[in-house]
């Protein structure tokens, strides 16, 4: 990843979209890898600093890199699987994703992945994870680097 596309996604991770893809204002991390460079910047309302809110967010998708969809060799947030991720102002996380297909064999364990993986994240008070099947995903939804791994290329 170049440095331009690592400040684009960067800047996209600080505001979120929700499943209509309608920006909202932070502070929200988006897991579309593919956002719109155009979302509105953080509020400066929140409690949280700038700074902290940076470093949540850096870790919280770290630690969705972490969980792996066990039958594609691509991490959740690269498949786009994330749809959106709001941390309030007393560092509770709520996880809006989805699965590639609604019959997914892991439907019920992959939540508590996700949950157990940002629930460890340094900060984090509370994880709640929603799945959403709204919009449905598809494979426009996947980073590059997921592409590569299971080879769209």
């Amino acid at each position: 990843m170049d440095g331009k596309q690592m400040t684009d996604e960067r800047e996209a991770l600080k505001t979120a979209v929700d499943v209509l893809d309608t920006p909202v204002v932070a502070p929200s991390v988006d897991g579309n890898a593919t956002a719109s460079a155009e979302a509105p910047a953080p509020s400066t309302s929140s409690a949280l600093s700038a700074e902290e809110i940076d470093r949540l967010t850096n870790d919280i998708v770290a630690a969705l890199k972490t969980v792996y969809d066990p039958e594609i060799p691509a991490d959740i947030y690269e498949l786009g699987l994330i749809y959106k991720v709001e941390i309030d102002d007393d560092r509770n996380v709520v996880i809006d994703m989805t699965l590639t297909a609604p019959g997914c064999p892991v439907a019920g364990e992959m939540p508590v992945w996700v949950e157990n993986a940002v629930s460890a994240v340094p900060g984090v008070a509370h994880t709640k994870v929603n799945i959403v099947f709204t919009p449905p995903w598809d494979q426009s939804r996947m980073s590059d680097e997921a592409r590569l791994a299971i080879g769209m290329f």
